[in-house]
């Protein structure tokens, strides 16, 4: 007979703590019974939307059982030997303790917890609520479930190489010779009949039943474990057919409680400023804050300044139909109208205006909300400023503070905002189990939506966006300078009821905008008389590099010349797009060339009076077209175009040729509805990839991509690390920079905090150049 290794503290952990800070939230029950609150409130405040947001065919009370059974059950598996050694680690004079990375647990808590409320499953069924929904949540609340590097694996928990044989469970002791509960296990067995009602009498089976009160020990060995992990896998994988809606519902729910209730214990002093101190109250005060109509009101009356609404923003707000379709070109105030559009489909909800990238949405939150309404701005590089409770389990996992904690605390910004500009991936995101997603689920729960820039989504977003349609019932308008057949048909099939198309204003979008040049090489002396005339430039190429060199030629030319793309350390990134912003601004009359990549094809707002582009796919030359002549002068704007012989990297031959061909089709004044009409009329259709880990699988839950495989790694550089090690890990994401995915090695890289470690020898930096691969000759200098 083997007992269990003594407690010390004597008490089952949910979290680390610091001996003499204790908090009733460190330990197992008092954290179960945070999570338990913090699921109950969210669903109690949003109450019906739940139900109607997502189409749901339960009842409230129903969808609350459930979801306040899988916060009961979610960490049953922490009272174990492993997950107590690892959270006493750090503790002086505690027992047991377990050293990570060198000696990781056998199994990750959640699937234990899944294991062992299975065994308990006669009782855990006769309360109210799905018991099958609720463990299949329960086993994916951190997204390690059945997948691994973004793939499916369906291994029902990995087994690890922890140096045991057998794991011990805190769950029956001896006590004076007799077999009984352990006494913190049965406090949390206590809580589930007063919490959830459930029966006074604990059921098992007869064999766990034996093994319990026969041995007065629970130790399962590795071929114990193996084989009640195949038998519950093949019952979920085979015989179970859950509601998938209802199910990501749940475990959405979930993953949320349980951030907040591992967040708040350690948030006190912020909570203290604003004298909450409960997890109800601080879930009641974030998540009811909502958009009324002088909200609104007031953000479409600082964009107008004394002007009138243009008849199609108008006519937005007019649309009766739950899913709208704004189809309007660059410049023509679709985003002014879609807060009009707001004002009569968001109010009593949050708003979330969706851009394609983080440039786009920094943009529009500064040009619109900012200042406005209580907004917050959403995207990868956003700032934290608040700490995180950790179980230690999270460098185990590869998930470090810079993902798991941080990005949790910044989530939370998004329950008490009214309005929420962000990336498409911060919504989403949630059907690939996206964990920042995850984590606004009570925005996104209540929230109406906008999209912008609808047509510049490649397949796995815009199937992401098709499935968003298939079941979230919500406002939504979906805006693009166009839509091709098939998108509007897929659109109004994925819907399944009537939509409005609300096309931009004519006399607008028939404005003749621009003319084209087609040469073989770049014309720079066109580009020097624009520029002797006091004009605006802007010059996009197609790769870094090439924008690097045209950069360096306008220089040695003595050209005004400021450079943007994607490879700059992100604080740096911000300056060179507010430069170039500031540039183009109509009251500043110093004439400016910006060079730059295809960043400048959403993210920027500006009006150049001469545009010089690589030839590039038809959609990213109609986007970097609506940075020339946006504010109409009367007349059309020159806009020369030259080849890029890089063939695969980032265009496809076909995409290349494609684009000529749209070029070539014009030789008169072109407006932007003949380029919508070129669009709609070429033939092309894509294939969205509609596939969704949280709704095409069942107990399965795992992050994957939401996006095409992009052609860029995010890295920080060597010459970096000395200052980077000085900071906390919210902060490193301002020193990372994108570099190409096929760089050379870049898998034998040393990594800090998970981030790839670009050698000095490889990759040099400026902060006028950003990040550029040094060449052998270079190398011979250094």
């Amino acid at each position: 007979m083997q007992l269990n290794p003594k407690l010390d503290p004597n008490i089952l952990l949910a979290k680390s703590f610091n001996l003499g800070h204790w908090k009733g939230s460190y330990g197992l029950v008092g954290h179960t019974a945070d999570v338990v609150n913090a699921v109950t409130t969210l669903v109690d405040i949003l109450g019906d939307r739940l139900i109607q947001q997502f189409g749901l065919n339960y009842t409230l009370s129903y969808l609350r059982a459930t979801a306040r059974k899988s916060a009961y059950i979610h960490d049953w598996g922490k009272a174990n030997e492993h997950f107590q050694g690892v959270v006493r680690s750090k503790m002086s004079k505690a027992y047991p303790k377990r050293f990570l990375p060198d000696n990781p647990q056998l199994l990750r808590h959640e699937v234990l917890s899944v294991l062992l409320a299975w065994e308990f499953k006669e009782w855990l069924e006769e309360g109210e609520g799905d018991f099958l929904i609720a463990l299949a949540a329960a086993g994916g609340h951190h997204l390690k479930l059945g997948g691994r590097g973004g793939k499916c694996t369906d291994e029902l928990g990995e087994i690890r190489q922890s140096g045991d044989d057998k794991l011990s469970f805190y769950v029956i002791d001896r006590v004076k010779g007799k077999p009984q509960f352990n006494r913190h296990f049965h406090q949390l067995l206590k809580y589930g009949v007063k919490a959830l009602n459930l029966p006074e009498k604990i059921k098992f089976s007869k064999e766990f039943k034996k093994q319990l009160f026969e041995e007065a020990s629970l130790v399962w060995s590795i071929k114990e474990i193996k084989d009640k992990r195949g038998k519950l896998r093949e019952f979920l994988s085979n015989e179970w057919q859950p509601d998938p809606v209802f199910l990501a519902v749940i475990k959405a729910l979930l993953i949320a409680g349980d951030a907040i209730g591992s967040a708040i214990p350690n948030a006190n002093e912020s909570i203290k400023k604003e004298r909450r101190t409960s997890i109800k109250e601080w879930i009641t005060v974030e998540v009811t804050r909502t958009l009324n109509e002088q909200k609104l009101q007031q953000v479409i009356n600082a964009r107008l300044e004394g002007n009138q609404l243009r008849p199609f923003q108008v006519k937005l707000a007019q649309s009766s139909a739950r899913v709208t379709l704004a189809r309007a070109g660059c410049g023509t105030g679709k985003t002014l109208g879609a807060y009009n559009w707001a004002k009569s489909k968001a109010l009593g909800r949050k708003l979330i205006f969706c851009y394609p990238t983080t440039g786009t949405s920094t943009e529009g939150f500064l040009d619109y909300v900012h200042n406005q309404v209580d907004s917050v701005l959403l995207h990868s590089r956003a700032d934290v400023d608040l700490e995180m409770a950790m179980t230690g389990e999270e460098d185990d996992a590869g998930e470090g503070i810079n993902n798991e904690g941080a990005l949790k605390l910044e989530s939370f910004k998004a329950w008490g905002r009214e309005a929420i500009v962000c990336t498409v991936d911060t919504v989403l995101g949630l059907l690939q189990c996206n964990r920042r997603p995850i984590y606004c689920f009570p925005a996104i729960a209540q929230a109406a939506f906008v999209f912008d820039e609808v047509h510049c989504y490649d397949n796995r977003l815009f199937g992401a966006l098709l499935r968003f349609l298939e079941v979230v019932k919500a406002p939504i308008l979906l805006m693009s300078a166009s839509f091709l057949p098939w998108q509007k048909e897929m659109i109004l099939e994925a819907v399944g009821e009537p939509i409005e198309i609300i096309s931009g204003p004519e006399e607008l979008e028939t404005q003749p905008r621009y003319h084209f040049h087609y040469t073989e090489t770049p014309d720079w002396d066109r580009v020097e008389q624009e520029l002797n005339n006091r004009g605006k430039v802007l010059w996009v190429c197609n790769q870094v590099n090439t924008a690097i060199a045209v950069y360096k030629e306008a220089k040695a030319k003595g050209l005004n010349a400021l450079i943007y793309h994607s490879r700059f350390r992100y604080q740096d990134r911000v300056q060179h797009h507010r430069d170039v912003v500031d540039a183009f601004k109509p009251e500043n009359h110093e004439p400016m060339l910006v060079i730059a990549t295809q960043v400048a094809e959403m993210s920027l707002d500006l009006s150049a009076t001469l545009l010089v582009s690589q030839i590039a796919n038809p959609a990213g030359l109609i986007q970097r077209l609506g940075r020339l002549n946006r504010r109409h002068c009367g007349q059309a704007k020159d806009a020369l175009f030259y080849p890029d012989e890089k063939v695969s990297y980032p265009y496809s031959q076909e995409e290349l040729e494609n684009g000529l061909n749209l070029i070539k089709s014009f030789t008169d004044e072109v407006c932007q509805a003949d380029l919508a009409q070129w669009l709609e009329q070429s033939g092309e259709k894509g294939k969205p990839d509609k596939e969704s880990v949280l709704l095409d699988k069942s107990w399965q839950t795992y992050p994957t991509f939401l996006r095409e495989a992009g052609f860029n790694v995010t890295v920080l550089l060597e010459q970096d690390l000395k200052t980077i090690k000085s900071l906390r890990s919210k902060e490193i994401p301002r020193y990372t920079v994108p570099i190409p995915a096929d760089s050379k090695k870049v898998k034998d890289w040393d990594k800090y905090k998970f981030y790839p470690v670009a050698p000095n020898n490889q990759w040099a930096y400026s902060s006028e150049l950003g990040a550029y691969e040094i060449n052998n000759e270079e190398k011979k200098s250094q």
